[in-house]
């Protein structure tokens, strides 16, 4: 299949190669100093970009950031997106046990990028909403599943999807943060206890 960046003109290949060097210099730059200690001009300094070409591409750090988040939640979204077809309640909790184990991983791995995240949410109004989109994200996603589990007579039929999918985030997400926060926190057992609780409440 031929390459895409092959039909691009020169003018479109540097632009391209602009704007990743911007998003490249302000992962850094947020690594080194934070959100809130991070200017748009350390970020464009450590781009070697001019300030004309840089407001091109992103208006302000906020708008950098939450590209960056993306690239980083994308991993997440993998995690989502797992085939979840069990046949029987065991399978479905095998299948559920593995998410909850790859998510907190992920979001060990990802400690530092998340850290700056957390940081950025309670200092932009921008980044603040651009998170409650990602959990509402997550949250239409694990609701399918658990529709999925009540069609197939899995799941109680007496509860309201959305309502325990919402819950059920929030939980994954409290130990998250926990996790980016160094606090002391046994992967094993959050995923055990969060497991065995969603589980047996959900699950016939």
């Amino acid at each position: 299949m031929p390459d895409k960046n092959q039909s691009l003109s020169s003018r479109q290949k540097k632009s391209i190669q602009t704007r990743e060097n911007l998003l490249h210099a302000a992962k850094l730059t947020f690594m080194e100093y934070g959100f809130q200690k991070t200017t748009i001009t350390q970020i464009i300094k450590q781009a070697d970009t001019g300030y004309g070409t840089a407001y091109v591409h992103f208006k302000n750090k906020d708008e950098i950031l939450i590209e960056l988040i993306e690239d980083v939640m994308e991993q997440f979204y993998k995690i989502a997106e797992l085939p979840f077809r069990p046949e029987t309640g065991e399978e479905a909790a095998r299948k559920i046990q593995k998410q909850v184990r790859m998510f907190l991983e992920m979001a060990r791995k990802e400690q530092r990028m998340l850290s700056i995240v957390e940081e950025a949410i309670g200092q932009s109004e921008d980044v603040h909403n651009k998170w409650k989109e990602i959990r509402e994200k997550f949250i239409d996603r694990i609701s399918d599943d658990i529709r999925y589990s009540q069609q197939c007579g899995l799941a109680y039929q007496d509860v309201d999807a959305e309502m325990v999918s919402r819950g059920w985030f929030y939980s994954n997400e409290m130990y998250l943060w926990e996790i980016v926060r160094n606090t002391p926190v046994s992967i094993d057992k959050v995923v055990h206890n969060l497991t065995t609780m969603y589980v047996r409440g959900l699950y016939r």
